[in-house]
Formats: C-alpha cells, sequence, structure tokens
C-alpha cells in the first residue's frame, strides 16, 4: 500500500506493506487526516537529527472506513461504518502513539489498524472531512477543562493555529466569553473571528493584552496581605510554543491570572519565577486530552455547535504530501490541510 512516510527530514510517498491487525484490532481505510504542528516537528527534528529519529508513517487526526476485523473482536460496527479514534493501538510491544510511532502505521496511508474498543462511530451525515478535525478540536477541549473556567471569564488566546482555533472553538461551545484572540497572520485572525472570537487583535498593531485588560476590569492585589481571597477572571491560553513566548505572558499577565500552555515548544527556553511568585500566577500545562473530551469533540462537531469547515483551508490528494506540508509553512495561506485518497479540492 502507498503511506505517508517521513525519513530523514523528507516527507514522501513510499509503498509499504499492508498492516494486519492483531486481537482486539480492526483494518480500517483512512478517508481523511489532517497534518499536526507536531507532525512537522518531528520531521524537523529528523532532519536535524537524521539517525536520531527513526522513519515512520504519520497521521494521527483521522477518520476512516472499516473494512475488516481482526481476531477476539466484537464486530459491533459493520464493514464500511466511518469511524475515529484516539490513535493510541494497543500492540505486543506495549501501547502506541498512531502516527507519532515507528511501529505502528499512522493515518496518512491507504489502510491502518485501530482498536476496536477506542473507536467511535462518526454519526450520520458528518463529512469525513469535518470528523477528521476531532483529535485536533479535542486538544482545544482539555485545555479549556483544565483551565477551571467559571462564567465571566475573560479568556485571552495567543497564537490562532490550529491550537489557538480549537481553544477558541471550546471555548465558545462551553458558554465561555468574552474571548480575545491574537495572531499576527490576517488570515488566522479572521479565521478565529469565524470560529467564535470576540475580539480580534494584531499585536504588530496593538497589544493584545490591552484590550484583554480593558475587557477584565481593574487588577486585583499582587500581594494576597492586602485583600482577603482572591480570583481573577484572566485566563491566558498560549498557543504559541515558541521560546520567548511563556516569559512574555507571565511579564504581562495580570496578577492571578491562570496561564495554560498549550502550545509545545519543544526547546529549551527560560523564565523568571519571581514575576509569577509576586503576582500569584497559576501556571498549567496540558497535553492531548481525555477519552471522554475526544467524544465531547466529536459530539460538537455533529450537532453544528463548532464550526469546524472554518478551520479547514484545503483537501489534497495523499499523493500531494510534500506538497501540502510546504503549504503548512506559509500561515497566511492555510492552517488545517487535510489528505485524503483520492479528492483534491480548496474548501
Amino acid at each position: 500500500m502507498r503511506a505517508v512516510m517521513a525519513r530523514r527530514g523528507v516527507v514522501a510517498i513510499e509503498d509499504v506493506e499492508d498492516p494486519v491487525p492483531e486481537a482486539g484490532q480492526v483494518l480500517v481505510a483512512p478517508r481523511a487526516c489532517g497534518i499536526c504542528g507536531s507532525d512537522i516537528h518531528l520531521v524537523e527534528s529528523q532532519a536535524a537529527a537524521p539517525d536520531l529519529v527513526p522513519p515512520m508513517v504519520l497521521g494521527h487526526e483521522f477518520v476512516a472506513e472499516i473494512l475488516d476485523y481482526g481476531p477476539a473482536t466484537s464486530r459491533m460496527l459493520a464493514p464500511g461504518t466511518l469511524v475515529t479514534s484516539v490513535p493510541f493501538l494497543d500492540t505486543a510491544g506495549g501501547p502506541q502513539l498512531l502516527g507519532l510511532s515507528p511501529a505502528v502505521t499512522g493515518g496518512l496511508a491507504e489502510r491502518m489498524v485501530l482498536q476496536e474498543s477506542r473507536l467511535l462511530a462518526v454519526p450520520e451525515g458528518v463529512p469525513a472531512a469535518h470528523a477528521a478535525v476531532t483529535e485536533p478540536l479535542a486538544v482545544g477541549v482539555h485545555a479549556v477543562a483544565a483551565a477551571g473556567m467559571e462564567p465571566g471569564d475573560v479568556a485571552l488566546v495567543l497564537g490562532c493555529g490550529p491550537v489557538g482555533l480549537a481553544v477558541v472553538a471550546a471555548l465558545k461551545a462551553a458558554g465561555y466569553g468574552p474571548v480575545v484572540a491574537a495572531d499576527f497572520s490576517a488570515t488566522r485572525r479572521g479565521l478565529a473571528g469565524t470560529i467564535g472570537a470576540d475580539v480580534v487583535v494584531d499585536p504588530a498593531e496593538r497589544s493584545p493584552y490591552t484590550r484583554w485588560t480593558e475587557l477584565a476590569g481593574p487588577a486585583l492585589p499582587i500581594s494576597p496581605l492586602m485583600a482577603g481571597p482572591v480570583r481573577a477572571n484572566t485566563v491566558i491560553f498560549e498557543c504559541v510554543g515558541r521560546p520567548g513566548v511563556l516569559a512574555a505572558v507571565m511579564e504581562s499577565a495580570l496578577p492571578h491570572s491562570r496561564i495554560v500552555v498549550v502550545g509545545v515548544c519543544t526547546q529549551p527556553d527560560t523564565i523568571v519565577p519571581a514575576i509569577g511568585t509576586t503576582k500569584e500566577l497559576a501556571l498549567r500545562f496540558v497535553f492531548a486530552y481525555r477519552p471522554e473530551e475526544f467524544e465531547t469533540s466529536l459530539r460538537w462537531i455533529a450537532d453544528g455547535t463548532v464550526n469546524v469547515a472554518a478551520m479547514i483551508t484545503a483537501t489534497l490528494p495523499l499523493s500531494a504530501a510534500a506538497e501540502a506540508f510546504g503549504a503548512l509553512s506559509l500561515p497566511d495561506e492555510h492552517c488545517k490541510i487535510l489528505l485524503t485518497p483520492d479528492t483534491q479540492e480548496i474548501v
């Protein structure tokens, strides 16, 4: 079968062996699979250390059609059913992360294997392309849940790539706001507004913290010695994931703010802990999602609570994988690109 292989920092279509489902597993044919920022980071890591990062078939944001079942399966869903799943597979070598492990095949392929117990049937009428956004949207669902939001809290989302847009969407779907979203890309600011952000800010023209502070109201006293118990209504979601951003966020945050770090910074970074101490900032790092949050994500897509169509900027055939990876380096043109077996159209 054909698959998108990342090898030594190069993305290309290769012929690989068809996967065979083991006990409790299901053979499926991916119908749409998104390219994630972590896929791009992995390719960059391979290029930097080609002998340390092994080749692998990418893709963990997928929707697929059931083809056949392996042994010891209940076969509750009929072949042809459209499904999605959290991207984990139980194997003899332990659990593997689909699309980010060399031991298993990811969703950017003509065939892959999923765990039957983790399958979620895509509700009837939901396009495959929309269902493929379940995974990245779930990241936003988890980040918002971890923030401990309450009605009246004012959220600032820094970075409006796929992760930031997922956070904006999850905030609005859960009924929170106002939401301020900031990004240097005009295209991504426009997407944030379409998804539901109440205010969008170009950091090149105005500090996003200014409007956020105006909406939040007067800052609470820094020292708890000056007041009784305090709870700030200010929350920042850091969705950029680059060195220096977290330090800047801490410097600009209002006292007692909660900072939720969603962006994945893979390089060493430096912060000044005393800033967080004197402001009594709450710093929370989040990763991925819980299974129930993945289910919430699919439900919001299915019932129209979240407009995921706005997040998809292109759908290309699997054979255009290298082109798609290159296009994602242009934030003013693309946000989320899906690859499909045989479709080529701009959404």
